[in-house]
């Protein structure tokens, strides 16, 4: 089998630059800071944190880049190749194409392995929201603090504790997603976040149905926003619950929100969901050589996961991060705002 390679992540709508995937897309390449690493490690061994892990992308380990790459630029990571590193299954080493052949390490960067949380949809739609009030760590220095401060004021982070911070929507006739940057989610008052969750999950409809204004390109039909939008709210409660319960300060953590686009794969997932006939996911190792394993699944109706590790700690005896659990209130009254627009 050739050595499977590494592309940049094409649907990353927030977060630094340098994000790969494996070639098939399944998997996420995430240049590591120590904190983030430990945090994912922790998040596996320490039973205090059990209750966060379902709400987090699956951990599957480490990668060590080698070859002459520059830790700085990490879009040299375009350059790379994935390739097992001894024993350890849940190690993998990336070399240079340009160097493959060197037996030795000129640079190396820790990386994850994450699961790729969009790779199971067929047409993902895609909310990176940017959670808490304070945007730097107990390390900032005094310069840094002043400047973070001031960018949060600046933007809805400090009053309401979310920032859009980009997102995809698919559109209905061009098959083809259309992504909205990060000027977007800084530029608006808070009284625009509304107009913001309205972008992200907009009414489809078809060109028969009747309506006093022109018809949108995008959206899921309005029987399946509904319900999907109604599972992703009780979603995020249940994250919501769960981070209340710990001692943790996430600075520049995420709320990710997918769901598919697809009208007919997003109406038979979300069916299946709600009767509780979803998919489990299945840890086999090895190829499934029988006929019915080889068959295409259909993907899950949405995902929504916390990511982004970088700045975040056990505080224990501070209690919670009340700017996060602001963040995520103010997704749920969001949330529940748009459900009130759209239901008859």
């Amino acid at each position: 089998m050739d050595t499977p390679t590494t592309q940049r992540l094409a649907s990353q709508v927030g977060g630094h630059a340098g994000v790969m995937t494996t070639a098939d897309g399944s998997l996420l390449i995430k240049p590591a800071l120590p904190r983030e690493l430990q945090f994912y490690q922790a998040l596996q061994q320490d039973p205090a944190l059990e209750v966060l892990r379902e709400f987090t992308p699956r951990f599957l380990g480490t990668l060590k880049l080698e070859g002459k790459v520059d830790p700085v630029k990490i879009d040299n990571l375009a350059e790379a190749v994935l390739e097992p590193a001894g024993a350890e299954k849940d190690m993998y080493s990336v070399k240079s194409r340009r160097d493959r052949r060197a037996d030795h390490c000129v640079r190396y960067l820790q990386s994850l392995v994450l699961e790729n949380l969009s790779f199971s949809f067929l047409k993902p739609n895609i909310l990176d929201v940017k959670l808490g009030t304070i945007l730097y760590d107990e390390t900032a220095s005094p310069e840094k603090v002043a400047r973070m401060e001031k960018a949060a004021r600046a933007t809805t982070s400090f009053e309401k504790g979310i920032r859009l911070t980009g997102f995809q929507v698919y559109d209905n006739i061009t098959s083809q997603p259309v992504n909205t940057p990060k000027a977007y989610g800084k530029s608006i008052k808070a009284s625009e976040l509304g107009e913001g969750v309205a972008k992200f999950f907009p009414v489809g409809l078809s060109a028969t149905e009747p309506s006093a204004e022109p018809t949108p390109s995008s959206g899921l039909p309005r029987e399946t926003l509904i319900p999907v939008l109604s599972a992703i709210r009780e979603e995020i409660e249940a994250i919501r619950e769960a981070f209340a319960s710990l001692e943790l300060r996430m600075v520049g953590g995420s709320l990710l929100i997918v769901y598919e686009a697809d009208w007919t794969r997003a109406d038979e997932a979300i069916k299946k969901y709600l009767e509780g006939e979803e998919e489990e996911d299945e840890d086999e190792e090895g190829d499934e050589e029988d006929e019915e394993s080889s068959k295409p699944k259909s993907g899950p109706p949405f995902t929504v996961k916390l990511i982004d590790f970088a700045h975040t700690s056990v505080v224990p005896g501070k209690g919670p991060d009340e700017g996060v659990l602001l963040g995520m209130d103010t997704v749920l009254n969001l949330l529940d705002a748009r459900l009130a627009e759209i239901t008859p």
